[in-house]
């Protein structure tokens, strides 16, 4: 898959590198320690912004997975299309 998505915000370096499972993996942990409630202000911000970069990359790999997805099935439709216009003409 390829990172380049020119509708995404930008995101920091080792965020963009995160596989969709080490994106979600650690999403899953800075939400639990929002929800705790026990770190300052502060580091709540910086939390809550590193949960919505982290957020934002796993909806990176989704749309990309979506793209794959939709490609493999234009390409298998047009396939099939064509061996079945080939059968009709074979008729």
């Amino acid at each position: 898959m390829t990172d380049a998505n020119p509708g995404a915000p930008d995101l920091p370096a080792d965020v963009s590198a995160l596989t969709y499972e080490e994106a979600r993996d650690e999403l899953v942990q800075v939400v639990a320690r929002l929800e705790a409630g026990s770190e300052p202000l502060e580091a709540s911000l910086a939390l809550w912004e590193r949960g919505e970069a982290l957020a934002a990359r796993c909806q990176q790999w989704l749309d990309g997975a979506r793209e794959r997805l939709a490609a493999a099935q234009a390409a298998s439709s047009a396939t099939s299309s064509g061996t079945d216009e080939a059968e009709e003409d074979d008729a």
